[in-house]
């Protein structure tokens, strides 16, 4: 059973969730804020989908972060963040147990999902 990973209130998130209920699709939901994220998952991920694509820089929670963390972000400060503040992780992140895919987009579920 596929999981999306992230938070409730998102609009990309409800979308999504909403696609694949209308498609009685059954899958997980996990909440970033309420379930956290575990290390080791999010290492993979990183190691898969690269830890710039992951990072969700037009959110709120990055454009309150002080501007030096901004301008000196790497991988292991990445890492950090999105451990430490979750909804920093772009959204929704679908895991069909054989891939994963960052967004929402109504083809690429299709594709994905078939």
């Amino acid at each position: 059973m596929p999981t999306l990973y992230g938070i409730p209130n998102c609009g990309t998130v409800k979308k999504a969730r909403a696609w694949l209920e209308a498609r009685n699709i059954d899958y997980a939901f996990h909440d970033y804020k309420k379930a956290g994220l575990d290390e080791q998952q999010l290492r993979a991920w990183v190691a898969e989908l690269g830890w710039e694509a992951l990072l969700n820089r037009r959110g709120t929670t990055w454009r309150k972060l002080p501007e030096s963390t901004r301008e000196g972000i790497d991988e292991a400060t990445a890492i950090k963040l999105m451990l430490d503040a979750p909804a920093i992780i772009r959204r929704p992140l679908l895991d069909t147990g054989t891939k994963r895919h960052l967004g929402f987009s109504e083809a690429e579920y299709e594709e994905l999902l078939a």
